[in-house]
């Protein structure tokens, strides 16, 4: 550490491909390095079941080995690892003030990574079937569902790669999609017509899901061009309609946002707080790409070097 023993160089918030990616950086330039992580080591990315579009694989890489890999580089190196939630930041000047679950911490710059969470759907028995029959997360959860009949919710690029991956397991799926058409990509949409035990249904909204003795039995939903209400027999409902930037405990700090919720930066990276910096999904203007995500957190440990070399 920095100056004092109590003192970091560097605190990473979330320990997504951007933090790790930025901490192989810092601690290479002998910046003392902490990274806080609340949930999973390698972010959204390590629950993705398969990865094609990262360089320098191939074949493709499994999300869980990618952050793996990642973690165990970044640590090589010498960044430590907390699993704890950061709960607010002050900036007091010379250093600023991370609150914790394991209480304060000081470092003479920050980098927030904290990526995005899964967004809900907000109707009945969403709540109450969480983890009983609501996933959002098909790596996680799918191996439950074998011989089983699902229902996946949306119609963008994580919703097909995930109903197809969830062919692994479930005899049936029905994929609900809100619109008239899909938001994914051409190739993705292509490669549907590899599952028959996909079947598509346009224009229909998810109303309700309903249970029977702690189960998911069923999906109520509209069928926007009759008006009629439809149900979808199943054991499960995995929901993949988009992501919320995980920027809540930014709310008292002063650190602007954009109308979303997504961070604001400068062409360094850097917030409107001087010594705080962000990269990766939670960043506006973001591509939500893994490999730019690494690269951000790449480019944001070069600057940080520079802030903390002019102020140091």
């Amino acid at each position: 550490m920095s100056e004092t023993e109590d003192i970091w160089d560097v605190l990473m918030v979330g320990a997504g491909p951007a933090s790790l990616s930025s901490a192989i950086y810092t601690t290479r330039e002998d910046l003392s390095t902490v990274i806080y992580e609340k949930g999973v080591i390698g972010g959204l990315a390590s629950t993705t079941d398969w990865i094609d579009n990262y360089p320098g694989f191939a074949e493709g890489v499994s999300g869980l080995e990618l952050g793996e890999q990642l973690q165990q580089q970044a640590e090589r190196f010498g960044a430590k690892i907390e699993l704890g939630e950061v709960l607010g930041i002050k900036d007091v000047g010379k250093y600023k003030i991370i609150s914790t679950t394991d209480g304060d911490v000081k470092a003479r710059a920050v980098l927030i990574s904290t990526g995005s969470d899964y967004k809900r759907l907000g109707i009945p028995g969403e709540a109450e079937y969480y983890a009983k029959g609501v996933h959002y997360c098909a790596t996680c959860d799918g191996a439950f569902y074998r011989e089983k009949r699902l229902v996946v919710v949306g119609g963008g690029n994580s919703a097909v790669q995930e109903a197809m991956f969830l062919t692994k397991y479930a005899i049936h799926i029905d994929l609900i999609i809100r619109g008239d058409k899909f938001r994914a990509s051409e190739v993705l949409i292509h490669e549907l017509d590899k599952f028959p035990m996909i079947k598509v249904h346009m224009n229909t909204t998810t109303d309700e899901i309903v249970g029977s003795d702690g189960k998911v039995t069923k999906v109520v939903g509209t069928n926007k061009k009759t008006g009629k209400k439809v149900d979808f027999p199943t054991d499960g409902v995995f929901i993949f309609i988009g992501l919320l930037p995980n920027t809540g405990f930014l709310k008292d700090t002063g650190i602007e946002l954009d109308e979303i919720g997504l961070i604001k930066t400068d062409e360094n990276l850097e917030t409107n707080i001087p010594g705080v910096f962000c990269a990766g999904d939670v960043r506006s203007g973001a591509t939500m790409q893994i490999a730019s995500a690494t690269g951000e957190g790449a480019t944001a440990a070069l600057k940080i070097r520079k802030y903390l070399e002019k102020n140091s």
